[in-house]
């Protein structure tokens, strides 16, 4: 890896207290590996159209942490938990969980080879045995039922929850990560999913509305339909 930057360095850090989360030396070093890989690769591969430093600590890294705390209280232990990230691209924020939460099991989800492919290079580079990529389409994939579906400008909620529902184990949830409050989507899902919490979030050095989507199936709800 190139050599690391010490002001990125500190604003990293910086960001990972504001949140209140603990994270040692070694994955403040996968955190910042894992920007050089996406902006070595966004050259040629153009995985995210955010290509300034700055911003991808701001709009991509930050973003994606202040999620962890939220994931870790809502799964209680994560020791041999599942999360897919589905509509992964670059690994966001996939890539992040993986690193904050080692004893997560992570799955990216994409339908484009290239992006797939680098996170497959991220899970070998960064040493993350616990991350996992898949080159398919949501609807389609087929693995074992997992705890947590979770996505970032995916789709529309209706769609998000009707293309995974299949993917969820008994008391799985869904995570969508949403800038302003999405009340048009939420007035909008099929019968048999509820939203359980709307989670405002703030994002340290992010100027711009943030927030959880949570969702499950109702009692009794016909999931696999």
């Amino acid at each position: 890896m190139s050599q690391p930057d010490p002001a990125a360095r500190a604003a990293l850090e910086a960001i990972v207290a504001a949140l209140g989360l603990a994270a040692g030396p070694e994955q403040i070093d996968r955190l910042q590996d894992y920007l050089a890989l996406l902006r070595r690769w966004n050259a040629t591969y153009n995985l995210t159209a955010v290509r300034d430093p700055a911003q991808m600590l701001s709009q991509h890294l930050a973003d994606c942490l202040a999620v962890v705390g939220p994931l870790r209280r809502q799964l209680g232990e994560t020791a041999g938990r599942r999360v897919i990230d589905v509509g992964s691209g670059g690994g966001l924020p996939g890539v992040v969980l993986a690193v904050m939460l080692p004893d997560l099991q992570v799955t990216c989800v994409d339908t484009v080879g290239k992006k797939v492919a680098f996170v497959r290079q991220v899970a070998a580079e960064l040493r993350l045995p616990n991350l996992h990529a898949e080159h398919a389409r949501v609807e389609s994939l087929r693995v074992p039922p997992v705890d947590l579906v979770v996505s970032r400008a995916f789709a529309s909620l209706s769609d998000f929850v009707h293309l995974t529902e299949h993917l969820l184990a008994p008391g799985g949830v869904w995570m969508a990560m949403k800038g302003k409050r999405p009340d048009d989507e939420m007035a909008g899902l099929p019968a048999g999913v509820a939203v359980f919490h709307v989670e405002p979030l703030q994002v340290p050095g992010l100027d711009a509305e943030r927030c959880l989507v949570w969702l499950r199936p109702t009692p009794g709800a016909l999931v696999h339909s």
